[in-house]
């Protein structure tokens, strides 16, 4: 007897919610305001929200695909290549001083953002698409000041489009023309890091060769030597400052 008022219990249920639901005022997805000759759309909270939702999934790409984030992990993976440690600083490391670096580097363009972008957008004086669309134009001129003429030319190339002066730039045109700049200088700046330990690593294979210890690894006796050199040369210092410097800060 039980089950069958449960049963009805949740055949009334299931019946009424559709009219209780649609006794529920609605909460429009667009609202358009009258404006001068035009009216200004905008959406509604709930759709910002999930928009914003999503745009945090590709925050990670963004990172690195327009910020400093990319040359300066490839200059430190390059570097920890070099000294022949295989596993230290730790990957974790290495990603945390990137980013603290990167937010140092950006912080003129973000100021400019939350100026122009954020700042207007929560006191409301603008909507979510122009608020984008200013926070977009500090970054595109960073991405510009670091990009190639022939790596913007490439791509204009692929692309088929041609463009008056670089600030027309389309934004799919410039940033695989950014991503291949910045991959570009951290190799240049990876092969100067390189040269001392190899010189290194030059020396005690030969020396250890002239004294017959073929079978001894010069990995293992070169190791502390380009360590000592690197400390020595107070060498994080020189490669935070060269990285800083090599975007003209």
């Amino acid at each position: 007897m039980k089950r069958v008022w449960l049963t009805l219990a949740g055949v009334a249920l299931v019946t009424h919610m559709p009219v209780a639901l649609a006794d529920l005022p609605g909460i429009p997805a667009v609202t358009m305001t009258p404006g001068d000759g035009e009216g200004v759309q905008e959406y509604s909270v709930t759709l910002q929200i999930l928009a914003l939702m999503t745009a945090l999934t590709f925050l990670p790409a963004m990172l690195m695909m327009m910020t400093s984030f990319t040359r300066i992990i490839v200059v430190f993976a390059i570097l920890r290549q070099a000294l022949g440690l295989q596993a230290t600083p730790s990957n974790q490391i290495l990603l945390g001083l990137a980013l603290f670096l990167s937010i140092f580097i950006m912080k003129p363009v973000l100021e400019e953002a939350n100026q122009v972008a954020l700042q207007p957008y929560v006191a409301e004086q603008i909507t979510s698409l122009e608020a984008v669309e200013r926070a977009s134009q500090p970054f595109r001129r960073f991405m510009l000041a670091q990009t190639r003429e022939d790596d913007l030319a490439l791509f204009m190339r692929i692309a088929d489009e041609q463009y008056d002066t670089p600030e027309d730039v389309s934004f799919w045109v410039l940033m695989p023309a950014f991503v291949t700049s910045e991959l570009k200088t951290a190799f240049q700046i990876g092969f100067i890091l390189f040269i001392p330990f190899l010189i290194i690593d030059m020396v005690v294979a030969s020396v250890l060769m002239a004294m017959g210890m073929m079978m001894l690894s010069p990995i293992i006796i070169s190791l502390p030597f380009k360590i000592m050199l690197f400390v020595l040369v107070d060498g994080w210092a020189l490669i935070m400052g060269t990285l800083a410097a090599s975007f003209g800060i």
